[in-house]
C-alpha cells in the first residue's frame, strides 16, 4: 500500500555508523525512520511508504546519490518527497549539480547534531507549508467555480420557474375552456372526434397537470441545489458570520447527493438526521461546511469501503449516517455528531487520525491533509474540540463542539 505515513524520514547510506547515528538522533527527535543502504533500495522504500523526507548519501557505490536522486524526481510519486543530500564533498560544484536536480539543501560530513535537526525541521515546515497553500487555494478555487456556475444556473432556473406559473395558469383556463365546450355544444363535429381521438385528449387533460408538476419539481430541485452550492462557496470567511447549522449540513448532503445515492456494489445511503433546537452560530462560515463536508465524505468513503469486504449485505448492513445536533449542557456551545456503519477506525490509526499527512487511502486517493485541516478549523480557529470514537468494523463517529459566540467583536 503506497501511504504517505506522518513525521516519516528515509535514510539512504551505505556506511553502518553514519545510519547509526542517524537512526539515533532522528529517533530521539519523534521521527519514524526507515533505512536503504544502496540507491535502488531507497528507490523502492520510497516507492513502497512515501517519507516525508529523504536524507541521501552522495557517495554510493553502483547508483551514487546524484542518480537516485534523479530516478525519485523522475518518478510521478516521488518526485515532490524533498530531498537533502549528505557529502563530504564540500566544493561548489556539487552542491550546484545536487539542487540542479531537485534536492532542497546539503548536510555536510562529519555529521552535527543540531544542524541536521535544524535543517529537516525547516524543510518539513516549509513543505507542510506549500501543500496547506496549495490546498486552500485549490479550495478557494473551487470556491469561486461553484459560486460562478451556481449564479450562472440561477438566472435561466429563475426564468423557468417564474414562466412555469403563468405556463400552469394558462394550462387550467385551456382546459377549464375545453371542458365547457365539451359539456355545452350538442352538435358533434366529425373532424373534431377524430382529432380528439388522435391526440387521446383525455389522456392529455389528465396527463399536462402531472407533467406541469414534474416540471415545477424539477425546476426547485435545481433551485434546491444551486441554493446549496451558494452556501456552500461562501467566499465571506474573512469576518465571523451567524449561520444556521442545519442549513449549512442540508446544503453539504444536497452536494454530495450523487454519491449518497444507490450505486452497483451498494443501496442508496440512509441518512438519519436528529436536529435539536440550535441558536444561530457565529462562525467562518466556509470553513465549517469545509469541515460538514470532510467528514461526510469520509463517512461515505467508509461505508463503501465496508461493503466492498461483504459478498452480499443484509438488512443489518445496510448503509446509515446518522447526524445529530444539540445544545451542550452549558448552553455555550453546539455539538454536532456524525456516525457511520462503516469499516470502522484501529486504535492505532485513532491516535494519528489528526497528524498531517498521514492517510490510510490508496496513493493519489487522499493527501492526509483533510481531517488535520478539520481539526485545525474547529479546534484553533474556533475554539472547539473535535473527537472521534470507532472501532474496526463497527464504523466511526466524529463529534464536533463550536462555541455558539467567538467572543471576538
Amino acid at each position: 500500500m503506497n501511504n504517505i505515513t506522518s513525521n516519516s524520514i528515509l535514510v539512504v547510506d551505505d556506511v553502518p555508523i553514519n545510519i547509526k547515528i542517524l537512526l539515533e538522533i532522528l529517533t530521539q527527535a519523534g521521527y519514524r525512520v526507515s533505512v536503504a543502504k544502496n540507491g535502488k533500495s531507497a528507490l523502492e522504500k520510497a516507492e513502497e511508504a512515501i517519507p516525508n523526507l529523504i536524507l541521501l548519501d552522495v557517495m554510493m557505490p553502483g547508483m551514487d546519490g546524484f542518480e537516485t536522486c534523479r530516478c525519485l524526481k523522475a518518478n510521478p510519486n516521488t518526485k515532490d518527497i524533498p530531498i537533502i543530500f549528505m557529502t563530504a564533498l564540500s566544493e561548489p560544484v556539487n552542491k550546484v549539480k545536487g539542487l540542479q536536480l531537485g534536492a532542497v539543501d546539503y548536510i555536510t560530513k562529519p555529521i552535527e547534531h543540531q544542524e541536521v535537526l535544524a535543517r529537516i525541521n525547516v524543510h518539513l515546515e516549509l513543505r507542510r507549508t506549500q501543500l496547506k497553500l496549495a490546498q486552500e487555494e485549490k479550495m478557494s478555487s473551487l470556491g469561486q467555480l461553484v459560486a460562478g456556475i451556481a449564479h450562472e444556473i440561477n438566472n435561466p432556473v429563475n426564468f423557468i420557474s417564474g414562466n412555469l406559473i403563468h405556463a400552469e395558469k394558462y394550462i387550467e383556463d385551456l382546459l377549464q375552456l375545453l371542458q365547457l365546450y365539451e359539456t355545452h355544444t350538442k352538435v358533434t363535429i366529425p373532424e373534431i372526434k377524430i382529432f380528439s381521438t388522435k391526440i387521446e385528449v383525455d389522456f392529455l387533460k389528465q396527463d399536462l397537470p402531472q407533467l406541469l408538476s414534474s416540471m415545477r419539481k424539477g425546476s426547485e430541485r435545481i433551485e434546491q441545489i444551486v441554493r446549496s452550492l451558494r452556501l456552500f462557496s461562501r467566499l465571506d470567511d474573512i469576518e465571523c458570520q451567524l449561520i444556521d447549522l442545519h442549513e449549512s449540513i442540508d446544503s453539504t448532503l444536497v452536494i454530495l447527493s450523487s454519491r449518497i445515492k444507490a450505486t452497483s456494489t451498494r443501496p442508496t445511503i440512509n441518512i438519519i438526521k436528529k436536529y435539536g433546537d440550535l441558536p444561530l452560530i457565529e462562525c467562518y462560515a466556509g470553513k465549517i461546511n469545509q469541515v460538514l463536508m470532510n467528514l461526510l465524505a469520509n463517512a461515505i468513503d467508509a461505508i463503501d469501503e465496508a461493503i466492498e469486504k461483504l459478498e452480499s449485505i443484509t438488512s443489518e448492513q445496510l448503509p446509515i449516517i446518522w447526524i445529530s445536533t444539540t445544545v451542550t449542557s452549558d448552553e455555550k456551545s453546539v455539538l454536532i455528531e456524525i456516525a457511520d456503519n462503516g469499516i470502522g477506525i484501529s486504535q492505532d490509526v485513532q491516535q494519528r487520525i489528526f497528524e498531517k499527512f498521514f492517510t490510510t487511502k490508496p496513493l493519489g486517493k487522499g493527501t492526509g491533509l483533510g481531517l488535520a485541516i478539520t481539526r485545525e478549523i474547529i479546534v484553533e480557529k474556533h475554539g472547539g474540540t473535535l473527537d472521534v470514537n470507532a472501532s474496526p468494523g463497527q464504523g466511526a463517529k466524529f463529534a464536533i463542539a463550536i462555541p455558539i459566540r467567538q467572543g471576538i467583536y
